[in-house]
C-alpha cells in the first residue's frame, strides 16, 4: 500500500521531499537474518519457543505497522482462528510422504516466493 511523505525526512543520508509517494517493502523485515535464523526456509522455530508457545517477533509484520496498518488485522486473526479450529475439529490432516522427505523450499517467481506443490490428505473425523 503506497504512502505519501508529509515532511522532508532524512533517510540514510538523503532527503525525501514532502509529497513523495513511498512503498513500504515488508520483505526486508520479514526476511531479515537478524530476526530469523533461516529467513529463506520454512522454520516454525521462528515463531514458537521451545515449549511450542507463540513468541513475539518485532520483525513479523504481515499487516504493516503504524497509523496506516491494516484495519482488518483483528477480524482477520479471528477469522483465521475460527476457520482453522473448525477445520481441524472436523478433519484429520496427513501427508502421504514422510515429513523429512517433504521439500519446503519456496519457488522463486518474479517478485514473490511461492510455496511448493504438496500432497495432503483430509480425512473426516
Amino acid at each position: 500500500m503506497p504512502h505519501m511523505v508529509i515532511r522532508d525526512p532524512e533517510f540514510r543520508g538523503s532527503i525525501i521531499p514532502k509529497g513523495t509517494v513511498v512503498f513500504p517493502v515488508l520483505y526486508s523485515a520479514l526476511f531479515d537474518p537478524c530476526y530469523f535464523a533461516t529467513p529463506n526456509t520454512f522454520n516454525p522455530d521462528h515463531f514458537l519457543d521451545a515449549s511450542g508457545v507463540l513468541k513475539k517477533n518485532d520483525a513479523f509484520i504481515p499487516f504493516s505497522v503504524g497509523k496506516r496498518s491494516c484495519l482488518g488485522e483483528g477480524i482477520t486473526r479471528a477469522e483465521l482462528f475460527l476457520f482453522f479450529t473448525t477445520f481441524l475439529q472436523n478433519f484429520s490432516v496427513s501427508s502421504p510422504m514422510a515429513p523429512e522427505d517433504t521439500d519446503l523450499t519456496p519457488q522463486e517467481s518474479g517478485m514473490a516466493k511461492l510455496p511448493p506443490v504438496y500432497q495432503i490428505r483430509f480425512l473426516p473425523r
